[in-house]
């Protein structure tokens, strides 16, 4: 039976997320299903025995490695969602989104939209579970739109959540593209027509 993070000591903590930080890379690099536990192990430095301590199988390392990723993810966003009641704030979101991918070389895309296109269509708990990534995504989106709206400098009858809706997907097909491409300019592109979406809500 593996120990519960909730009992851990700050080693155990640290062990633990080194395992998931690297079936996280691996799987990002390599996909989830021709990462085993072996190259996990490998990549951590650790042993068998240490992986299944933590973890009961491949599927709750994967159920980890989600979580893993959209803190990775959205951590660094947080502070911008509390500037997106203003379009300056929704530009610096923005271009943080733009020149994050072009530090990455656009490769990889998504890391959570990654794990869902491999899991979504066999995994109904990690569908469910990256439901909730994107979910929490939208929420930090939506929050300062709505803030927006409710200070009156979005039109009566614009919708918060269906705009976050449109900056979401228009970031994940922005970086769709942008991988395909390697170039920035899709990403650009797709956040600039919803930026003016929103910019042509503006009272």
């Amino acid at each position: 039976m593996p120990i519960k993070p909730g009992t851990l000591t700050a080693k155990g903590h640290e062990t633990r997320r080194r395992i998931v930080a690297a079936a996280a890379e691996l799987m990002f690099d390599r996909g989830v299903a021709t990462t085993t536990i072996e190259d996990v192990r490998d990549r951590a430095g650790v042993s068998n025995s240490q992986i299944y301590h933590y973890f009961a199988d491949k599927t709750d390392l994967v159920r980890a490695v989600i979580d893993f990723q959209t803190d990775m993810v959205l951590e660094p966003q947080e502070p911008l969602f509390s500037r997106l009641d203003t379009m300056q704030g929704l530009r610096e979101w923005r271009d943080f989104a733009v020149t994050r991918s072009g530090d990455f070389g656009c490769r990889g895309g998504c890391p959570i939209a990654s794990l869902a296109s491999q899991l979504a269509e066999n995994d109904e708990a990690a569908r469910l579970q990256l439901a909730h990534s994107f979910q929490r995504w939208s929420s930090g989106l939506r929050e300062g739109l709505a803030r927006m709206h409710q200070q009156g400098r979005l039109c009566p009858e614009a919708d918060p959540e269906a705009l976050a809706t449109a900056l979401l997907a228009s970031l994940q097909g922005g970086l769709l593209l942008a991988q395909l491409q390697r170039t920035t300019k899709p990403l650009e592109v797709a956040l600039d027509t919803a930026l003016a979406h929103v910019e042509s809500q503006l009272t």
